[in-house]
């Protein structure tokens, strides 16, 4: 069975993600160790990273996970914000080391203008020198699968392959496949037969073996819709039978599945303890 977690809150603290995972009876967990909205946060203390480690190691959790800033931007054609994105970067690796966690998923970033080749190119030397900045390091980046909003890379297998041919060390870099972002970008996951061919696309363009966790999303738009909005499991445009194939898939039954999907219920019902137990359902069924 894969390891079931979703992004959970930091309110009051980075451990209350990890209780609140036992209390879902989670297997993993994803979090911002930060404000997702602003630049800079203020360093970790000692008795943060300490609280949270025990919170993880007593809530059994495994692979836990942090996704960086939506303000990073590696793809950036001015020079201010790109330094600022990879400085912002570093700090998001930093942090996720000093935490423990496994890995770090973050976005490509958008080429504004300047094009695919020339934002592949900017990613990746931006990995290189955040790499070089955090020589050593065992947490791994994941480049998230995108859905290739406005000029938002990263919604083409190739896009990561590119990338990552690129790197001084690739090693250090897998990827998060996004099953919302894939789906609006056009690749099908349904019926089978679809299924089969995108993750054999994955395989040959990129490598099954650089696969290291998904983000577990139905789609409010339509394949191709090249729009990022997240649904509940089966609330979407992504039939309920492929995600019972994804989590049944022998190739992925020891990855880390994490749901991004609405937290609460037009009523205010809770939403991942239904979608949490959808995807249980589904591996029993």
């Amino acid at each position: 069975m894969p390891l079931f977690g979703a992004h959970l809150s930091i309110a009051g603290g980075l451990f209350k993600a990890a209780e609140t995972a036992k209390a879902l009876d989670c297997e993993t967990v994803q979090i911002f160790s930060k404000n997702a909205s602003q630049w800079k946060a203020k360093p970790l203390t000692s008795n943060e990273i300490a609280a949270f480690k025990a919170a993880i190691k007593t809530a059994e959790l495994k692979f836990p996970t942090a996704h960086d800033s939506y303000l990073i931007n590696l793809a950036a054609p001015g020079d201010e914000l790109y330094r600022k994105s990879i400085d912002a970067f570093v700090d998001e690796v930093e942090r996720a080391e000093a935490l423990g966690l496994a890995y770090l998923v973050m976005h490509p970033g958008a080429h504004v203008g300047s094009g695919e080749d020339a934002g592949l190119a900017r990613v990746a030397a931006g990995f290189d020198e955040v790499h070089t900045r955090c020589s050593g390091f065992k947490v791994k980046v994941l480049i998230e699968i995108t859905a290739g909003q406005g000029t938002t890379l990263g919604y083409k297998f190739d896009h990561v392959a590119a990338i990552r041919k690129r790197l001084a060390d690739a090693d250090r870099v897998g990827v998060c496949f996004d099953t919302c972002h894939a789906f609006a970008a056009g690749y099908p996951l349904w019926p089978e037969a679809e299924y089969d061919a995108t993750f054999q696309k994955f395989d040959e363009t990129i490598g099954l073996n650089h696969l290291k966790a998904f983000h577990v999303n139905d789609s409010v738009k339509g394949l191709g819709s090249r729009v990022d909005r997240h649904a509940g499991i089966g609330l979407g445009q992504i039939p309920e039978a492929t995600f019972a194939r994804l989590v049944n898939d022998k190739r992925f039954a020891k990855h880390p599945m994490i749901l991004e999907t609405p937290k609460e219920a037009a009523d205010g019902t809770p939403m991942d303890p239904v979608n949490l137990g959808k995807l249980r359902e589904f591996c029993r069924g």
